[in-house]
């Protein structure tokens, strides 16, 4: 696995990178966002860890910007600050994170929350599988997504590992009503280290993918005090 290290202070990037080499790691190194974002697109990478604070553009900015233009690889995103207060991490997680650590954290730690997050993936069987909604088509076996509507043409949707994922979860239980817990654990698995809230951040983004009208989704729907659902008859 490969995995891009976005941080400015030498001491703190190279106990990263010593670190996870020690575990079978790939790593590189960058100090500032330009040039970990000139990285990124000539080999993405796996996962990257990126520190809040780095010269040039900050950590918000290029993880926003990795998650507009994902390439070849939608990698996920380890935040790193030495701030804990709690706005810094609703930021971090609305751009595109996928989880967030506060510095000075363990070795172990970083090494769990590393494998955590690359052993993310839904757990399908091995058989080729197709789930069909009336407007949408989700093909799992080629990770693609597609939405019909007014017996228009299919439009290909753009998304992110994550949202591919929570959608392929939605869409194969039409009408259940999902918890954070639930979506959590269906998604990420027991060891799942970030806020519940991130939950909330991604479900949003879906909805402006896949909801004509975002601010009153069709959908997903929110249920009050629970969770979300997805309504949409299942085609046999």
């Amino acid at each position: 696995m490969d995995i891009l290290i976005v941080e400015d202070e030498p001491e703190i990037a190279n106990l990263i990178q010593l670190t996870l080499v020690k575990e079978g790691f790939f790593c590189r190194i960058s100090c500032d966002g330009v040039n970990a974002l000139k990285i990124f697109q000539e080999l993405p990478p796996d996962l990257v860890i990126l520190d809040l604070m780095i010269p040039g553009l900050d950590g918000l900015e290029v993880c926003a910007r990795i998650r507009q233009k994902p390439g070849a690889k939608d990698p996920y995103i380890l935040m790193l600050t030495a701030k804990g207060e709690e706005i810094d991490r609703v930021i971090g997680l609305s751009t595109g994170a996928d989880d967030y650590m506060v510095k000075p954290f363990s070795p172990r730690e970083l090494v769990a929350r590393v494998r955590a997050l690359l052993r993310r993936s839904l757990r399908q069987g091995g058989q080729h599988q197709v789930n069909r909604t009336q407007h949408f088509i989700v093909d799992i076996d080629q990770r693609t997504a597609s939405r019909q509507m007014n017996n228009q043409q299919p439009e290909v949707l753009d998304l992110t590992t994550l949202e591919f994922n929570l959608l392929t979860t939605f869409v194969s239980s039409p009408n259940r009503v999902w918890n954070r817990t639930q979506l959590i654990d269906k998604l990420w698995g027991d060891n799942f280290f970030g806020d519940e809230r991130v939950v909330d951040t991604h479900v949003a983004r879906l909805r402006k993918k896949i909801e004509p009208d975002p601010a009153n989704p069709t959908f997903i729907k929110t249920v009050v005090g629970v969770g979300y659902k997805f309504e949409d008859p299942l085609m046999h």
